[in-house]
């Protein structure tokens, strides 16, 4: 579950990113009051340790699928 949710997060902040790279529009900032607003820094830091987490999804083995 934390592993979707991670990536859920993730994902929004890549387009988060692709707002910013093309078009300087920051989607959080504008959506909280501006990038040092407490709430948009609460955003960032959470999407942040989302991508922490899923670099574990990196480095972990994979169960076999298996169809019943």
């Amino acid at each position: 579950m934390m592993d979707r949710i991670s990536l859920v997060l993730v994902i929004i902040g890549a387009l988060n990113w692709l707002l910013v790279g093309l078009f300087q529009f920051d989607a959080v900032a504008w959506l909280c009051g501006g990038q040092t607003a407490t709430l948009s820094r609460i955003i960032y830091a959470i999407v942040g340790l989302a991508g922490l987490w899923s670099v574990s999804l990196l480095f972990r083995e994979r169960e076999p699928v298996t169809e019943e």
